[in-house]
């Protein structure tokens, strides 16, 4: 039984040697991504699968949203951060400096110091950049808080607006940018990858916006966030990189793990 699991598991392994991460190229060279390279002898190219469109102060106030009224913001990305706070210098708005800030990761959290005066007791973060953890942390001050949820028009986290409204919480979506799907087809075209991996539901629907016809075909399929994942497999495509998880709490992490499971294999 052992040595037929043996055999099974050589079967499966995959010689991996080009990965397509769907994110612009990192500008330092100390980026965890580049290790990983050199480690596993990987070849890895960046391409950016989506672009964030800035939705205009002057059309922003067609939403009809007072931002100084809110007490809470959520913020489940940097780019919604930097979205939030363009839209309120565009407004010309004074964030009130006891605004309460609830983020879905540490990272996200301390990209805050880059437009305010960080502290501990007004910025809040879940565990383990789950959604679950997050919703955690909003509900021990769910009673006395109106949220303001910054997303993009055409890419909201339903689960965090179903818990939002099951919870009974005072909140409203503030939609700052819309997501665009960027021409990629002849990255896609031209080389076939290995492993691919996604970091929103928009970079899958960019996929299939470039190669409607799309067949995995064999190729590793990652994701980052739950929605990321239920895109993924909405899509009708198989998912074996996840991140984030216990023992992989970014996508570098979940591809190195994925990377020396493989090679025991061999």
């Amino acid at each position: 039984m052992i040595k037929d699991e043996v055999k099974k598991a050589d079967f499966q392994a995959k010689t991996i040697q080009k990965i397509l991460i769907t994110q612009p190229k990192p500008e330092s060279d100390k980026s965890p991504y580049f290790e990983l390279s050199r480690k596993y002898s990987v070849e890895l190219e960046f391409k950016a699968f989506i672009r964030l469109e800035a939705i205009p102060a002057k059309e922003f106030r067609k939403q009809k949203i007072e931002i100084q009224n809110y007490t809470g913001v959520i913020f489940t990305s940097r780019n919604a951060i930097d979205h939030f706070f363009r839209t309120c210098e565009e407004l010309k708005i004074n964030v009130s400096q006891d605004t309460k800030y609830f983020c879905i990761t540490e990272a996200v959290a301390l990209f805050l110091q880059k437009f305010i005066l960080y502290r501990k007791r007004k910025v809040f973060y879940g565990a383990d950049g789950s959604n679950k953890s997050m919703f955690d942390v909003i509900n021990k001050h769910k009673e006395n808080e109106k949220f303001l949820y910054v997303c993009s028009e055409n890419q909201q986290d339903n689960e965090i607006v179903n818990w939002l409204k099951n919870n009974n919480c005072e909140f409203t979506l503030a939609f700052m940018y819309r997501t665009q799907s960027n021409d990629v087809k002849e990255v896609l075209t031209r080389t076939e990858y290995d492993v691919i991996c996604f970091f929103t539901p928009s970079g899958v629907k960019s996929l299939f916006d470039n190669m409607p016809k799309f067949k995995q075909n064999g190729t590793v399929i990652g994701a980052f966030g739950s929605n990321t994942f239920k895109a993924v497999e909405d899509a009708g495509l198989k998912l074996e990189i996840k991140a984030p998880q216990p023992l992989a709490p970014s996508m570098v992490t979940a591809l190195e793990l994925y990377l020396a499971s493989n090679l025991k294999k061999k």
